[in-house]
């Protein structure tokens, strides 16, 4: 966490310990009783089923983590979150305070172009992409991935790899679940045997657990927008760029319409409205009544209605997190709430035997080339392109040769003139020297398919073209199709927080 948004964060990673010790209230025997039921109907194994259970016990505590219900689990950091609130959660669990690793479905969410697609790169370097035809503006739980299924396991199947594991991700995905049901029984099929407790907030059996908090919502309707304004106006004053901010009338809830389209609610003269249609108070209550599910929180609102039910003592994000979850301690405070400590997950790069031989063969490190890919190649290979070198000893001995003119030209009137050429000079050289290694990338020769190739592996292109790590791009089971189950029990190695490579036998 950096020290700027300090203020706004109160609580990080060294501050667990100590809110461990600090009572968290939670209704936790109906949550425990409703997780069980709900992971019961998905088919968890057993470690995932005892673990909602020991959420009933009074001194439970809850390390939370979640993601969108991305195909095929989403991006590999899907899995890297789980990782880190499932390590967390072990170092700290003691029997007479049990500490929950808790993935948070993001089964409200209607950003349905997010979840629909997915790309797999396969041993031949070839990539076979899938992009779904979702619904737009429908919550993923209520999006039915059945219709979905034989698209996604054909590209399995054209994809290849070991074929246990395509049996296992297909069981997994088979039956007549919801969109974000699906994700939850790929995330328990592999994460559950660790002890993953899944929770899907529009799942029947947990949705009633959030109606105290959204009717305090609808009481205030305005209170938690003005709040994060509040914040995000301090962060501004502090340097700060917040990620969040509400406009005028914007409430925090968002209401399901009988379309099934997932639209936010705005509060005017006391009446919210959705653009369709207005609803009085006593209409969104009597909604909840009959089905809780349809009025949903918005980002400003979510990790505190999470925290309103689970005995949360840490949450477990992404870098572009940290920042929105950092304008929330006012939205905390109206729900009489203390905020955990907010933990920035580990951040991986794996690492295929072919793609460690080329790191290897030209001294480059995994990290600096997915942060620069082409500016690190170019460096790594100025140290080995003969033509580089010679360009170098040139440049050495013409400016050996320009400090000895120095001497020739007493006249201080000529120091300038003399620099300024010295200048001029270097700088040629050295935008030949770039053309150089710029033509040597994208010549159809060994160095310019082995860079293509730590491109495609660590750095692909999003569809501006503009390089995104690796663990943004491809999903994690890709690895255990590719390599099978061993590549799950390395990153299980691998600490909660921090940069990591996953290098892979």
């Amino acid at each position: 966490m950096s020290d700027a948004l300090r203020p706004f964060l109160p609580y990080g990673l060294a501050d667990l310990p100590a809110l461990l010790e600090k009572p968290r209230a939670a209704p936790r025997e109906t949550l425990s009783a409703r997780l069980v039921a709900y992971l019961q109907r998905l088919g968890a194994p057993p470690a995932s089923l005892e673990a909602a259970r020991r959420l009933a016990h009074p001194q439970s505590r809850a390390l939370v983590t979640g993601q969108q219900a991305g195909l095929l689990s989403g991006p590999a950091y899907t899995f890297y979150k789980a990782h880190a609130a499932l390590r967390l959660a072990q170092s700290h669990d003691q029997p007479e305070q049990p500490v929950v690793p808790v993935f948070w479905v993001a089964s409200q969410d209607h950003d349905t172009a997010e979840i629909s697609g997915v790309e797999l790169l396969d041993f031949e370097e070839r990539v076979h992409p899938l992009r779904l035809a979702l619904p737009p503006a429908r919550p993923a739980g209520r999006i039915r991935f059945e219709p979905y299924f034989p698209q996604v396991c054909a590209l399995l199947q054209r994809f290849g790899g070991q074929p246990e594991v395509s049996e296992r991700i297909c069981r997994a995905l088979r039956g007549p679940w919801s969109y974000s049901e699906a994700f939850a029984r790929l995330m328990l099929e592999w994460l559950g045997p660790q002890g993953l407790v899944l929770f899907d907030p529009m799942a029947p059996e947990l949705a009633p657990l959030f109606v105290p908090a959204l009717e305090r919502e609808l009481d205030d309707p305005l209170a938690s927008a003005e709040a994060i304004n509040r914040a995000a106006s301090a962060m501004k004053k502090a340097g700060l760029e917040p990620a969040l901010g509400r406009g005028k009338a914007a409430t925090n809830l968002f209401l399901e319409g009988p379309d099934g389209v997932r639209r936010l609610l705005r509060f005017r003269q006391g009446h919210f409205e959705d653009g369709q249609r207005s609803y009085t108070p006593a209409d969104l209550r009597a909604l909840l009544a009959q089905d809780p599910a349809r009025l949903t929180p918005a980002a400003g609102l979510r990790p505190v209605l999470q925290d309103t039910v689970l005995p949360t003592v840490g949450l477990v994000v992404g870098p572009g997190e940290l920042k929105y979850v950092a304008e929330l301690g006012g939205v905390y405070a109206l729900h009489g709430l203390k905020p955990p400590a907010v933990i920035r997950r580990l951040s991986v790069v794996v690492l295929e035997p072919p793609i460690q031989r080329i790191l290897q063969k030209y001294g480059l490190e995994a990290w600096v080339f997915q942060a620069d890919p082409e500016g690190a190649f170019k460096t790594a290979l100025a140290r080995q392109e003969a033509r580089v070198q010679a360009l170098q000893t040139h440049l050495e001995r013409i400016n050996a040769e320009l400090e000895a003119l120095a001497a020739l030209l007493p006249d201080p009137t000529l120091a300038r003139p003399r620099q300024r050429a010295q200048v001029r000079i270097q700088h040629e050289l050295r935008r030949l020297q770039n053309k150089i290694l710029s033509q040597a990338l994208r010549q159809e020769n060994t160095i310019g398919a082995q860079f293509a190739r730590l491109q495609r592996h660590l750095a692909p292109p999003d569809p501006q073209g503009h390089p995104i790590p690796q663990e943004r791009a491809y999903p994690f089971p890709m690895y255990l199709l590719k390599h099978g189950g061993h590549v799950l029990q390395a990153l299980q190695k691998l600490p909660a927080t921090g940069q990591h490579t996953l290098p892979l036998e």
